[in-house]
């Protein structure tokens, strides 16, 4: 293994950045751009059940060191997915990708993941309780523990791939609820998704979002993430993938020494869509600097 290299639930990485979910597509347009092999893996877009247009318009509000999304997990669903977009992302990217699930009731989630189990493009599942763009369905099963379980528990029962719970930041007690997915089966924790945040027009004194709310992410959210991510390496053992504001090599560093196995990034991609390869090109010579050997030997080293 490389001095860059990681274990993910089992599965060797090159190295531990992500592009996370809904930041990178399903990799082919990014594909244009770079050779996305260089890539850990990624999360694809994330995935339901059938297919979604999302919320209304407008979607988006920049807000400062940040910015405010309620796209409302616009996708295809997951029978298309399979049959058109998997194919061409098999075609630019040859490693295991991550496939992001939610759903709006346990049987979807347990549905959507025995579908793409069958795919060998698939490595691991990460299972996202945590969208606050939805109504019915993502964050309201990611901050009750006992919900949050019920669907770790339907997806590992079909599925035996590892399996990731995304979980969502806008709760009193991160802790409880990523204990309670790993007693029922998971064997990975991705945390953060975006915070609730919400923007109001001067102009028209109304919502800028037509959702009127829509998940915070980008820089400003990175101390919060970090934090969560700590507390959380801290209380379970399996891996954790972390993520929320990072946007640098050094970025990286700190959400490893806070516990992360892996690290996402997010929002930077829609701000510069080289971010992640620039971040992996970045990592050696921060390594260096900091007198780091490998960055395996690091998790947790703030603990």
């Amino acid at each position: 293994m490389g001095r860059l290299s990681v274990n993910l639930c089992g599965i060797p990485l090159d190295n531990p950045v992500i592009p996370a979910s809904g930041t990178f597509g399903y990799g082919y347009e990014f594909a244009e751009l770079y050779d996305i092999n260089i890539l850990g893996t990624f999360s694809f877009k994330g995935t339901t059940r059938e297919a979604r247009f999302g919320n209304p318009t407008p979607r988006i509000a920049e807000c400062t060191a940040g910015m405010i999304n309620a796209v409302g997990l616009q996708n295809p669903g997951v029978v298309r997915v399979i049959s058109e977009e998997l194919p061409r992302l098999g075609k630019c990217f040859h490693k295991p990708v991550m496939a992001n699930v939610s759903g709006f009731s346990v049987e979807d989630y347990a549905y959507t993941c025995a579908l793409l189990d069958r795919e060998p493009q698939v490595g691991w599942f990460e299972v996202n309780v945590s969208c606050p763009n939805v109504h019915g369905g993502g964050m309201s099963f990611g901050t009750d523990p006992r919900a949050a379980a019920e669907v770790t528990k339907a997806v590992r029962r079909v599925t035996s791939k590892p399996v990731l719970v995304k979980l969502s930041p806008n709760v009193t007690d991160i802790v409880s609820i990523a204990k309670a997915c790993v007693d029922a089966g998971a064997d990975g924790i991705s945390l953060i998704n975006t915070l609730l945040g919400m923007r109001i027009s001067l102009k028209t004194r109304r919502p800028v979002i037509a959702n009127t709310m829509g998940g915070f992410s980008g820089p400003a959210i990175f101390p919060v993430a970090l934090r969560m991510v700590y507390q959380v390496s801290k209380a379970v053992k399996v891996p954790v993938v972390g993520m929320g504001g990072v946007r640098s090599a050094r970025d990286v560093v700190e959400m490893m020494l806070a516990g992360a196995t892996a690290v996402e990034v997010g929002a930077e991609n829609l701000v510069n869509p080289y971010a992640c390869r620039d971040i992996i090109n970045d990592l050696p010579s921060v390594m260096d600097e900091y007198h780091i050997e490998t960055l395996e030997s690091i998790i947790g080293g703030a603990h």
